[in-house]
């Protein structure tokens, strides 16, 4: 199995998370807006839970951005430790190649 994955994957999906965060508070905003002309439509239970939602549509909001924020901060520690990685894989292996002997390794006939 092959793992491959270019320097600015995490970066690039740490930038598209951060604005689906700032889009997912504006969709729960626009549909407590679009559900208006549904109120006073329901009654009983359906009444309830709507006029619930409406209510915390807010706290709804905050609790789904808390939820991406710390997605984000994952996403920010994988490309933290990504890039540690791969400099710390260059460094030794320039460190092995420093101490290698190339020169044993000749095939020819001398």
């Amino acid at each position: 199995m092959k793992f491959d994955m270019g320097a600015q994957v995490l970066s690039t999906l740490q930038s598209q998370s951060q604005g689906s965060s700032t889009d997912l508070g504006v969709l729960i905003r626009q549909l407590v807006q679009a559900a208006q002309p549904l109120e006073g439509k329901f009654n009983g239970a359906g009444k309830a839970a709507f006029d619930l939602f409406k209510s915390r549509a807010d706290e709804i909001a905050a609790d789904l951005n808390a939820s991406l924020s710390g997605i984000l901060g994952g996403q920010s520690g994988m490309d933290a430790a990504f890039g540690s990685g791969d400099q710390e894989q260059d460094e030794n292996a320039r460190t092995q190649m420093a101490s290698a002997n190339f020169d044993a390794a000749r095939f020819s006939g001398r």
